[in-house]
């Protein structure tokens, strides 16, 4: 379970300096270019640190083909909180446990027992009540454009957490810590390479910022493996995603003053019941 909490508060603290990133105006590849900087210099001392130094061009392969699609669902999810704000993209973030939870079903054969499946279920409800939050802000009207944006996020984050199940099940764990780097530093290479190309403005808070961001970046990463290794997929990902649901708005409220109406109130009640029950074995 500690694995998974942590993997909460690190997931967190990206939305979070997310969206203090996006109130700042600072350039949101500057930031993730700079993030998937730290990200590797981590990876990379985790992977010589670690007894058994193994190189697997399956791990590579596999590594930089996930490095793409973690630059964009990063490039969507920055995208996302200037357009849709911190709430609503986190939802639409972690509404992607309906990926990886079925295919988890379907390929892996992982079934939830009665209360897990309680836990689920009201995890859904805990996702559709903060839908319900968010429409009813007459302050924020979205348009079709950023509906697709949203959408393409859910769609990214899920394939990206599903391809962790993946690695988790195909390769030893003793990988771990080279597939991490082949994914960071894939991920810096196409992030830098975008901020060059377009000839972005680096402006140094920016550039600080995100080198702060890539610590709990590569470690949400990290722990996600790790309560892979312990748990079952179809517990982990709901206890991710509703966690990281209820802390996001949690914290947002506390620092950015983001109100809490009805039926967000009603979220983080059911949010807190799912995770209990998900964490009944």
């Amino acid at each position: 379970m500690t694995a998974l909490f942590l993997t909460i508060i690190c997931s967190t603290s990206i939305a979070l300096i997310l969206k203090f990133n996006e109130n700042r105006k600072g350039t949101a590849p500057v930031l993730l270019g700079a993030n998937y900087f730290t990200a590797t210099i981590i990876s990379l001392i985790l992977f010589l640190s670690n007894d058994i130094k193994v190189v697997s061009k399956e791990s590579l392969i596999f590594g930089f083909m996930l490095g793409i699609t973690f630059t964009c669902s990063f490039f969507l999810f920055a995208l996302a909180v200037q357009v849709a704000g911190t709430a609503l993209a986190t939802v639409s973030a972690r509404l992607s446990i309906i990926v990886p939870v079925l295919l988890a079903v379907i390929i892996y054969g992982e079934l939830p027992g009665a209360i897990q499946l309680a836990g689920i279920i009201l995890g859904l409800i805990t996702i559709y009540f903060f839908y319900l939050s968010l429409r009813n802000n007459r302050n924020r009207r979205l348009h079709l454009k950023q509906y697709l944006i949203l959408i393409m996020l859910l769609a990214g984050i899920g394939i990206n957490d599903f391809c962790m199940k993946i690695f988790q099940a195909w390769r030893p764990s003793y990988e771990k810590p080279f597939f991490l780097l082949s994914i960071f530093f894939a991920a810096w290479l196409y992030s830098s390479g975008y901020v060059f190309y377009k000839k972005l403005p680096i402006e140094r808070r920016t550039v600080v910022l995100g080198l702060i961001l890539g610590i709990p970046n590569i470690f949400s990463s990290f722990f996600l493996l790790a309560a892979l290794d312990a748990i079952e997929a179809i517990i982990v990902y709901p206890m991710v995603n509703i966690g990281i649901i209820i802390a996001t708005a949690v914290a947002a409220w506390i620092i950015w003053r983001e109100k809490l109406n009805r039926p967000a109130i009603w979220a983080l009640t059911t949010g807190i019941c799912a995770v209990i029950l998900l964490g009944i074995k």
